[in-house]
């Protein structure tokens, strides 16, 4: 049975910041997403209608 080798305090720092970044990546994200009610109004591409 393999232990997990103990992180050292550098690499502790180092997972906290890449996740911070990822939240802050994921809250950008979330904010700059289009609310449905947003794309139903959009209007069709008309060459995918009627097969022409």
């Amino acid at each position: 049975m393999q232990h997990e080798p103990i992180q050292s305090r550098g690499e502790q720092i180092e997972q906290a910041e890449r996740e911070a970044v990822r939240q802050r990546i994921l809250a950008q994200a979330e904010a700059k997403r289009i609310p449905v009610e947003e794309t139903t109004r959009a209007v069709p591409d008309r060459r995918w209608r009627g097969g022409r």
